[in-house]
């Protein structure tokens, strides 16, 4: 146990950095331009120390357990040769794992015109196609933006079938069904399925999975609100809570803390059973393997639970509550540089954006650092969270940013190098995780309200916009280092990976 103490102890110190700084702006905030009430306050304290155990879990978790299981799922069914057989379980391997993620229960609530059970099977089926797609693409060789250009062109074009009141949760639910449970796994597929190959190509072809699996559940809403024809979604917003002494401090959490360690073993179980029927029917592994992944999903569970119930019980009345406050002042314009310091910080904290910048230092061995990619996840996130308080405020409609935002993002595919791209769209999908829904969503929700917007159509759209602009800036980051790498004549990217053998890259 005492080098499990040691990891967990560095973890600690990763997930202090990430939350501190959050903390540190909203304790500023609270005592000078934003006050508010001591409840809260005292929630929002709280739900940040369960917020930083959780993370500290969660990361060594995904490490030991998601991302071996993932990998090692992706090399043995590659291995198998049957193209059948392959689409077949990517199918119900993307289907499960995206019924296994909580957001999507979140989701399902604020589209109520549209019955839960069959939203939550549509977009499931369409993350199930997409993972399939995203498999016979890397078999197959074909390149990621054309394959882009096609889907995001079918997503365009039915967005504006469906009433307008629904385009902003439609492009949310990308973001959102990608989430801490779906990430890790489906980005460990990919590197698995790559490992096989010897080509050159094996690094670029590695990331592209999340991107693609994003478009699946825009695609299944969008198409869902053609046949319900919605008005739009109610969302109620959350309670703020009065709390008068430290016991009625611990029933808020403590009350709530079994409802996610019900919800958390539920999402985990199909992930589990299906890895299960590997290990026994190809996978075989040795029992010192199983132990490490085993203690490792105990951490995982562990990690959400603490992770998940912090976000939710401490983070949503306390966001929804300081947006309402700053959009209430006279220099309300304020909230936009704010908006986007916080975003800077907060995409930081996010679960998945840990897992995807180390799977990126590793899989390029060191090419593209992890310092790296999280700058260019922080500027991207503050752009958009600081754009999209300039479309509360103005009640600018949110295809007015999308349509051009992912147009630069798809034309700067064509000019970047391959794995730069696919590593963008993956992006997207990670940063607008759980503490994009629990703090900016609900942020944003109380900013439109103060501002008498429609909540609706001004303040749905945040977590679309959150997954939109690293498109963007994590392939200026690829610009740059294709104009670094002209000097050379081998990409330093495609040669790390060419020189690391199969078992370095499955290596637990």
């Amino acid at each position: 146990m005492g080098k499990y103490t040691g990891k967990l102890k560095k973890k600690l110190e990763e997930s202090l950095r990430a939350v501190l700084p959050i903390i540190g702006i909203v304790l500023v905030l609270s005592f000078t331009i934003a006050p508010i009430t001591p409840s809260i306050l005292l929630s929002f304290l709280v739900g940040a120390v369960f917020l930083i155990i959780g993370m500290m879990f969660f990361t060594l978790g995904a490490e030991m357990s998601m991302t071996p299981m993932g990998e090692r799922l992706g090399t043995s069914m590659t291995k198998s040769k049957n193209i059948i057989v392959i689409i077949v379980l990517s199918f119900i391997l993307g289907f499960i794992v995206t019924i296994s993620e909580p957001d999507l229960q979140v989701l399902a609530q604020q589209v109520p015109s549209v019955p839960n059970v069959t939203l939550i099977l549509a977009v499931a089926a369409g993350v199930g196609f997409f993972l399939v797609i995203a498999f016979l693409r890397m078999l197959l060789g074909i390149a990621l933006p054309p394959l882009l250009v096609f889907f995001y062109a079918i997503v365009f074009g039915l967005v504006f079938l469906v009433p307008e009141s629904f385009r902003g949760v439609a492009f949310d639910s990308g973001g959102v069904t990608t989430g801490p449970m779906t990430v890790p796994f489906i980005m460990a597929l990919g590197i698995g399925i790559s490992s096989i190959r010897n080509d050159h190509h094996a690094a670029n072809d590695s990331f592209g999975l999340v991107a693609l699996c994003s478009i699946g559940p825009i695609l299944a809403v969008l198409i869902l609100g053609m046949i319900y024809h919605p008005t739009g979604s109610d969302y109620s917003l959350a309670a703020i809570p009065e709390i008068n002494d430290s016991v009625e401090l611990w029933k808020l959490f403590g009350t709530e803390l079994p409802a996610y360690m019900k919800e958390i073993a539920v999402s985990l179980l199909p992930i589990v059973v299906f890895f299960g029927l590997f290990q026994i029917f190809s996978l075989k592994l040795s029992g010192k393997t199983l132990t490490k992944i085993v203690i490792g999903l105990v951490y995982t569970y562990i990690g959400l639970v603490l992770f998940l119930t912090g976000a939710n019980v401490g983070f949503i009345p306390s966001g929804n509550y300081l947006g309402q406050t700053l959009a209430s002042l006279d220099y309300r314009w304020i909230i936009i540089p704010i908006g986007a310091v916080m975003g800077y910080f907060i995409v930081k904290a996010e679960p998945a954006v840990y897992v995807l910048n180390h799977q990126v230092e590793e899989i390029t061995d060191g090419a593209i650092p992890a310092s790296a990619m999280g700058l260019s996840l922080s500027i991207g996130v503050a752009v958009s969270i600081g754009l999209s308080m300039v479309r509360i405020l103005w009640g600018i409609p949110v295809l007015y940013f999308l349509i051009p935002g992912y147009a630069i993002a798809i034309g700067l595919s064509f000019f970047v190098p391959k794995i730069f791209t696919a590593i963008a769209f993956d992006s997207g999908g990670v940063a607008s995780g759980p503490m994009t829904a629990t703090f900016l969503l609900p942020m944003a929700q109380g900013a439109c309200m103060a501002v008498g917007g429609d909540m609706v159509t001004d303040a749905f759209g945040v977590v679309a916009m959150v997954a939109m602009t690293p498109l963007i800036t994590i392939q200026i980051l690829g610009m740059i280092y294709k104009i670094k790498e002209h000097r050379q004549d081998v990409s330093p990217v495609e040669d790390a990976y060419a020189n690391m053998d199969e078992d370095a890259i499955i290596e637990l």
